[in-house]
């Protein structure tokens, strides 16, 4: 099988944890600054994906923002932004969306075999609908993701997706930013929720990186021995 892509995880939280809160309004964590450095390692990848409740939830684009950073990938002969991907067990997913409307970047949606009629039908002319298995099998969807010359993948959520490749040990890199507050409501999305992983007392993952970026605090994990920390 073709080297699975590197993965690279990618999330923005409270102090507490939480990635989001229970008002059903999106709350920002993060400022401008840290926007456009996941701008930028955003376009630096060969695909980006989100789970489809994000897609429900935030209506993503998943395009690179900078018009200066989609010029020097179609200057390389890329696309102006990465391969969109999202992920579906049930195939709920709504063909109006900003994800499947906007943007010139092709989109693959890898759904649970029970689903793939359905959401082929649903998604017809926008989406390329894959069986991922049953239920959705991240390193099936790596392979698949792979086998379209994918090299580099970042996953922005959410806590399902992001969880999931943490117990997998399918994730190479986090990129972890904490916002100064907290949210304090065990109604809202944490990062992460119950599970075994990994990582934990016995094997601690290891910091490639520690910055301050105006009020939130990037930290880099090194989750693989692919990631050299630099």
């Amino acid at each position: 099988m073709t080297e699975r892509p590197y993965v690279l995880l990618s999330c923005a939280t409270s102090m507490d944890g939480y990635l989001d809160d229970a008002s059903g309004q999106r709350l920002v964590l993060s400022n401008e600054a840290d926007l456009d450095r996941v701008d930028e390692v955003r376009a630096g990848c060969d695909a980006i994906l989100v789970g489809a409740g994000t897609v429900r939830r935030d209506n993503p684009r998943l395009l690179v923002r900078s018009a200066r950073r989609r010029a020097a990938r179609l200057a390389r002969g890329l696309p102006a932004s990465p391969l969109r991907v999202t992920w579906t067990g049930c195939g709920d997913l709504d063909p109006t969306a900003r994800l499947f409307t906007t943007g010139g970047a092709d989109r693959i949606v890898h759904c649970a075999t029970s689903t793939v009629e359905k959401t082929a039908d649903r998604l017809a002319g926008l989406a390329t609908v894959v069986d991922a298995g049953e239920p959705v099998d991240p390193a099936r969807a790596l392979a698949d993701l792979a086998a379209r010359g994918v090299r580099r993948l970042m996953v922005e959520g959410g806590p399902t997706v992001l969880a999931q490749f943490l117990a997998a040990g399918l994730a190479d890199e986090l990129h972890l930013v904490v916002a100064p507050f907290l949210v304090g409501d065990r109604r809202a999305p944490r990062f992460v929720g119950d599970g075994r992983f990994p990582w934990h007392p016995g094997r601690r993952a290891r910091v490639a990186e520690a910055r301050q970026i105006g009020d939130v605090v990037l930290i880099r994990y090194a989750l693989s021995a692919r990631c050299d920390g630099g």
